[in-house]
């Protein structure tokens, strides 16, 4: 519980200096800008410190930075705290990118903590609903889909 406390908090500190020094999304509409914050948000990821870590996935999944798919599908597969698998699971979810929703989706299946493997199906299937949205299936359709 303590430690979930610390993470959050590091988190919202994250943010919060990020907002306090103009990074929105206009500011992040000069390519000059969204570049430096790419690159920063993607060191954030290699840093020893976890806050900075999981707030950098974080971000890098609010900007869409597709640049990061690949640094945090590594995450998902081999960060010790699932926390931050979730958070990398939950980055690669918001940046859309058909890799990344397949590392989420091997997450639901290979992870090893049953809570990684939850929230992973749970992104994994509100991805499958929003592209599939008004769309009518026959039942074969379904049934060889589900094989």
């Amino acid at each position: 519980m303590f430690r979930s406390a610390m993470t959050l908090s590091a988190i919202i500190l994250f943010l919060f200096v990020i907002t306090s020094f103009g990074m929105n999304r206009e500011s992040l509409e000069n390519p000059d800008t969204r570049k430096a914050a790419v690159s920063t948000l993607l060191e954030g990821l290699n840093s020893d410190n976890y806050g900075l870590r999981t707030g950098s996935a974080f971000m890098l999944g609010e900007i869409k930075a597709e640049e990061a798919v690949i640094p945090l599908m590594k995450m998902l597969r081999t960060e010790d705290r699932e926390e931050a698998r979730i958070v990398a699971a939950l980055a690669l979810y918001k940046l859309d990118n058909p890799r990344g929703i397949f590392a989420v989706k091997q997450a639901t299946r290979f992870d090893n903590s049953e809570r990684v493997r939850k929230m992973c199906t749970n992104f994994y299937n509100e991805t499958i609903k929003e592209k599939y949205s008004g769309v009518e299936f026959v039942k074969e359709d379904i049934e060889v889909a589900i094989r």
